[in-house]
């Protein structure tokens, strides 16, 4: 054999173990999420720190808009599958439009923004 040819099977295993190594590193831990489900648009452009209405919120998502968890730390958190290739989570989330939720999943943060792959929704507890 030659040793270039050596040279590329040991680059290839060492390539090849730094990617499992990497992706098992990243992954993330389940976090727990209070927040409201709201459109997207709305949680942008009016900086609405709930939903208006159960109506409105329903109709953007109908209309194409996504929905978002809206945490009640400001932080906004876009649902997303860990399906290939990708579902849309409108469909998950319009149940909960404009409620307040409990969302429990694996979050991914990138360039500032954060998503969720969503295990688990349910209305948040009320208050006491």
């Amino acid at each position: 054999m030659r040793l270039t040819s050596v040279i590329a099977r040991i680059a290839l295993v060492v390539a090849l173990a730094a990617c499992v190594l990497g992706a098992a590193a990243t992954q993330p831990a389940t976090t727990t999420v209070k927040g409201y489900v709201i459109d997207s648009a709305c949680a942008f452009t009016k900086g609405l720190a709930k939903p208006i209405s159960k109506e409105c919120a329903v109709s953007c998502a109908k209309s194409g808009s996504q929905l978002v968890i809206l945490a009640d730390t400001g932080v906004i958190y876009w649902p997303i599958s860990d399906a290939m290739p990708a579902i849309g989570q409108n469909e998950k989330l319009l149940p909960f439009a404009a409620d307040k939720v409990t969302v429990t999943g694996k979050v991914f943060v990138r360039g500032g923004s954060h998503a969720i792959v969503i295990d688990k929704i349910e209305p948040a507890a009320a208050a006491k």
